[in-house]
Formats: C-alpha cells, sequence, structure tokens
C-alpha cells in the first residue's frame, strides 16, 4: 500500500526524523495461520463492503482496515509528529528487580512520554492526517478515561480539525482534568450518555442514572458523525487500522530488546480493554512467533469487572449499544452489557478487538483477570521503585507480570517486557483508596 507522504499543512515544515522511528507499521493480519471472520452489514449481515464504512471512516483508513499487507508505510507527516517523542523508552527495571528479590530481567516500554501522556496518540495523529488529507473537517469520538478524547484532540489541532468528544459519564464526573485536557486542545467534551443525540436520550429515558459506557459513546459519536456530511468518526480501539497503528510500540521494543543484547522476550504483558494497547505491543512479538519460530508468550492482562475474553463468548456483536456499526467477531460480554464504574475506564469495554480475539482464539496470546485492588497494590509498587506512577490501565499489565514474578514460575535469566502504556498524573484520585487502606494500617 502506497500512502501519500505529505500533507499540505505540513509541507512547510521540515523536521529531521531519527532514523529510529519505524518506517512502516506492522499487519499481523498477514502472518495469522487462519484468516479472520469478516465485518458483517449491520443491517443486511452480509460481508461488509470497504465502501460501506465511507461515510465514516476515511478512504485511506478504510484500505487498512481491509489490508492483508505485511508492511504499511508511515507517511512521513505522521513520521514528524512522531518524532517528538518516539521511539519511546525500554527500561530496564532493575530498582523493581531488587525491590522483588528476583533475577528475573525487568524491562518496561514507557508510552507515557507522548505529548498527551499515553500510547493512544499513535493512531490519533495517524487517522487525524488521512482524514485532513481527504478533506475532513472535523472528527466524533468516544473515550473512557479520557486518553484517547484527549490524544484525538492533540492530533486535530495539529492537522486543522474540529473534535467532539463523548466520554463515558462515570469517567467525565471522576477525571475532570481529562475534560479539561480535551479543551486544552480546543476539543469539545460531553459526558455520555447525552440529551444532544437520540441514542443518548433513548438510554437516558430508560436509565436516567447510568454510569455510562464506551459502547453508549460510541452510539453518540457514530450518530453525529454520520449526520454530518463535514464529519467523519475516529475510533480509538477495536478496530484493524488501530491495532496498526499502535504496533510502532512492538516494532521500537524488539529493536530495543537487541540493543540491550536480549535475544527475544520470553513474556509479554500488556493491559486490555479494547485492545490497542496490547496488539500495539505484542503483535510485533507474535509476528516473529510465526515468521521465525520464536516463542514470546503473550499475556493480556483485563480487569474482573470487564472481562471479555476471560469469560466473553467469541461470535459476532456490535461495537456499540445502539447496534450502529459493523458487526464483528470478537470476544464480547453482549452489547448491551454495562460494567461497573472502575478507575480504569479505559478498560470498560464490552468487547475485544476481533484481531486480538482471533489471536486469542488461535491460542497465539493467553488471558487473565485482575481485581482493582491487586492493580492499584502493583501500581504503587512500581511506582516506588521505579518512579513512574502508572496509569490505571497499566496497572493491570504491572500486576500481571508481579503476580507471574512473585509466584515462581518465572525462571531466572528470564525477560519479562510490560506495556506502561501511559502516566497516572491526571488519576491521581484513582489511587487514594489503596492509600487510605495504607493509612489504615499504620495507625
Amino acid at each position: 500500500m502506497k500512502l501519500v507522504e505529505k500533507h499540505a499543512l505540513t509541507d512547510a515544515l521540515e523536521f529531521a526524523v531519527p532514523s529510529k522511528v519505524p518506517t512502516h507499521w506492522y499487519n499481523l493480519t498477514a502472518d495469522f495461520p487462519e484468516p479472520m471472520a469478516p465485518h458483517l452489514n449491520p443491517q443486511t449481515r452480509e460481508e461488509l463492503k470497504p465502501e460501506e464504512m465511507h461515510p465514516l471512516f476515511s478512504k485511506a483508513l478504510v484500505e487498512q482496515e481491509f489490508s492483508t499487507e505485511r508492511w504499511i508505510e508511515i507517511p512521513q507527516a505522521v513520521r514528524e509528529v512522531y518524532a517528538s517523542w518516539r521511539p519511546s523508552p525500554l527500561v530496564r527495571a532493575r530498582r523493581l528487580e531488587q525491590a522483588l528479590d528476583t533475577k528475573v530481567k525487568i524491562y518496561y516500554k514507557y508510552e507515557g512520554v507522548s505529548p498527551a501522556g499515553s500510547h493512544k496518540p499513535n493512531s490519533a495523529v495517524a487517522q487525524a492526517y488521512f482524514n485532513a488529507l481527504e478533506g475532513t473537517k472535523k472528527l466524533t469520538t468516544e473515550t473512557g478515561a479520557g486518553q484517547w478524547g484527549a490524544s484525538l484532540a492533540m492530533a486535530c489541532a495539529m492537522f486543522g480539525l474540529e473534535c467532539e468528544v463523548f466520554q463515558v459519564r462515570s469517567s467525565f464526573d471522576a477525571k475532570p482534568y481529562r475534560r479539561m485536557q480535551m479543551e486544552a486542545y480546543g476539543g469539545t467534551c460531553h459526558p455520555s450518555p447525552s440529551t444532544l443525540t437520540e441514542a443518548g436520550r433513548k438510554i437516558l429515558e430508560q436509565d436516567p442514572d447510568t454510569t455510562g459506557s464506551l459502547g453508549m459513546a460510541i452510539s453518540e459519536a457514530v450518530e453525529v458523525a454520520l449526520k454530518s456530511d463535514r464529519a467523519h468518526y475516529a475510533l480509538g480501539s477495536a478496530l484493524n487500522h488501530v491495532m496498526l497503528h499502535q504496533t510502532v510500540i512492538g516494532l521500537e521494543a524488539i529493536e530495543q530488546l537487541r540493543e540491550a543484547g536480549e535475544e527475544q522476550a520470553d513474556v509479554v504483558f500488556g493491559c486490555a480493554g479494547g485492545g490497542s494497547n496490547l496488539a500495539g505491543l505484542s503483535f510485533p512479538f507474535l509476528g516473529e512467533n510465526l515468521r521465525d519460530g520464536k516463542t514470546t508468550r503473550v499475556v493480556a492482562c483485563e480487569p474482573q469487572a470487564c472481562p471479555s475474553m476471560t469469560q466473553g463468548e467469541f461470535r459476532y456483536d456490535f461495537g456499540d449499544v445502539a447496534g450502529m456499526t459493523p458487526l464483528m467477531k470478537m470476544y464480547t460480554l453482549g452489547h448491551d452489557f454495562v460494567p461497573p464504574s472502575i478507575h480504569a475506564g479505559g478498560l470498560r469495554y464490552h468487547g475485544m478487538s476481533p484481531m486480538v480475539s482471533h489471536a486469542k482464539a488461535l491460542g497465539l496470546l493467553d488471558s487473565i483477570a485482575v481485581g482493582e485492588h491487586e492493580t492499584f497494590a502493583a501500581g504503587l509498587e512500581f511506582a516506588r521503585a521505579e518512579g513512574i506512577i502508572p496509569a490505571p490501565e497499566s496497572t493491570h499489565a504491572v500486576a500481571g507480570a508481579l503476580n507471574y514474578i512473585k509466584s515462581g514460575q518465572a525462571r531466572d535469566g528470564e525477560v519479562v517486557v510490560i506495556g506502561l502504556s501511559g502516566n497516572g498524573l491526571l488519576d491521581l484520585p484513582a489511587y487514594e483508596n489503596e492509600l487510605e487502606k495504607e493509612r489504615q494500617l499504620k495507625k
């Protein structure tokens, strides 16, 4: 796939892009031993055609959604933006190793160095670029904890687009700084469900006190985009093209491990909600397993409150509550499932990415569910050793890795990689319950 190299908005700018910033995204679809089940049209239930996605997405993104090419070139304008924080650091967690008294070699791939503070700009920048290139004036989207909404607002500002975000109500109320971050970038943020859309009003009629869900917020954002001839919709996770954009994480990690003298990662832990962070880190490793016979184990760490892979069914389902999105074959708890209000708002999604789900169904990766108390305890343990306070979503991957090491399952000398998808500096109130428990124990 040959993509346009430059956008008019950046033609006048000349940035030196570090050679270590990836030049291509990696598409795991090319290496799957069995093809994925196709998306289905929500009305006809027949195989979805690319042109049927054009009312919502740019043509370039639709082409990526259906692509089976292994390597897809990253446009120069996108790489220039990436270069402000990529490659992100892969850090040997020696202080954590010492605190755990382990001979396991622990590394973490830290995405919190991006301007928005998480891995989400990897796709937000790409989606804003391709939409701006095709003349789109506005992007609508949903967000849970707010990392995606903030990232898309930032990317829209860079490429001259308007940005309208529907944020899950529980997170909108609990995380006001995320809304402020979106507004600082020039975006607009509404609590979802809202009275601004037919979907939102219908949901509120049925349950005025609902805490909301990503499925509800998606319905609202999709509705707004479909009713405007100047707007497109942008999804922060789940779809194939989003998984594709995030693979810069794993591609860098593989090269960084080699530079550190490691032949491969033995186990990779990533948090899992819709699948973007997990896929971005793990898919390049899975590709090496499939092509080169390597044996990296991938563990998806999801919340017990929303356990789509560990308790859901692998079947076709909608990505939203109103049933406006394509039907996708994925691990799902049901598109009308409303998860409890947890602090890891970015993981409160009823379904798992079709690509991640397919990998799980083929036995290419494992999944575990972790409780909220356990994740925040792990986040504090990590922070006190390494200095970085992880985002609540990332603490699931940290907890999974710490449990594995503490259980004695890991061998001396094993290489464990943790996906630290974002920082928790705007999520400090989420740690308060755990800190209060510590204070009570000291009394």
